[in-house]
Parts: structure tokens; sequence; C-alpha cells
């Protein structure tokens, strides 16, 4: 997944919200902070219907664990920024 902008903006969007919450929409600062979100803190963004904007550029759930796996994504050091929910 070469030519990926890891540090982007993007909106990260669920078909149906986790359960407890309403929330099916969120920007954050970079794409490797939605990434990280989708994968870690949502553990199945497949289920959720899980896809991510960048730009113009859509990625299905199935994408965004690809773009999780792929030795560009930067190291897991930080801390998930959401700019609004």
């Amino acid at each position: 997944m070469s030519l990926f902008d890891y540090h982007a903006p993007a909106e990260l969007f669920l078909a149906k919200p986790a359960k407890g919450s309403r929330t099916k929409y969120w920007r954050f600062a970079t794409a490797a902070e939605a990434i990280r979100y989708a994968v870690e803190d949502l553990r199945t963004p497949l289920a959720f219907g899980a896809w991510l904007q960048v730009g113009d550029e859509r990625f299905n759930s199935v994408e965004i664990q690809r773009l999780y796996e792929d030795g560009e994504y930067p190291p897991h050091d930080f801390g998930v920024r959401c700019v609004s929910a």
C-alpha cells in the first residue's frame, strides 16, 4: 500500500454504532490515528461496517486492516486525538 499518506486528516464511519454508543462518525487529525482506533479499539471494524475517508479515497474495513498491517504504518506510540465526534 505505498503512496498512502498516514499523516493526512481522516474520517471514520460506521454503518452501525458500537454497542452502547450512538456515534457513527469520527474525525481524526491523522489517518494513522483513525486506523489504530478502528483496529485496536473497535477490534472488529468489519462487524460495524467501518470505512475510512482520506481525502477523496475511501477504504473499507478489509482495506483498513491491510493499512494497519502495512510496513509503512507508523509506530503505535501515539494517543488517539479525535478532532470531533
